[in-house]
């Protein structure tokens, strides 16, 4: 599966930003999918996971109440909606796919992942 990342852009601590993840390929609805994300000079850290069919979710604690990763199987799209962004959340943040993944399988860690794509760009400032 293909992915491309979207959404990404500059704000103001406390505002919102929703970002979008577009797949091509058959293997979408099959794969548990995620959000990582990787700041500089830092490694690159899981932030969110979705199950195949989206029924279960998990997140990074620093992100829990804040995050909310979902999917539109008719899209082929995954998103992740940030709320009350910190300066701290600056980074790239990337979509992650695992074509592998049992149906109740949810990710929860950045090798829990096949591959990911290119990333967008978020930067909050204080």
């Amino acid at each position: 599966v293909q992915l491309q990342a979207s959404g990404g852009g500059l704000v103001q601590a406390g505002d919102s930003l929703r970002l979008s993840c577009a797949a091509s390929g058959r293997t979408f609805s099959r794969s548990a999918m995620g959000w990582l994300r990787q700041a500089p000079g830092k490694e690159r850290e899981f932030v969110a996971g979705i199950n195949r069919n989206g029924a279960w979710t998990y997140y990074a604690d620093s992100v829990k109440g804040r995050f909310t990763i979902s999917r539109d199987s008719a899209k082929n799209t995954v998103y992740l909606q940030m709320n009350i962004l910190k300066p701290e959340d600056t980074a790239v943040y990337y979509c992650a796919a695992n074509p592998r993944a049992i149906l109740s399988s949810v990710p929860r860690s950045v090798a829990d992942f096949d591959s990911w794509g290119q990333g967008t760009q978020v930067t909050v400032s204080s």
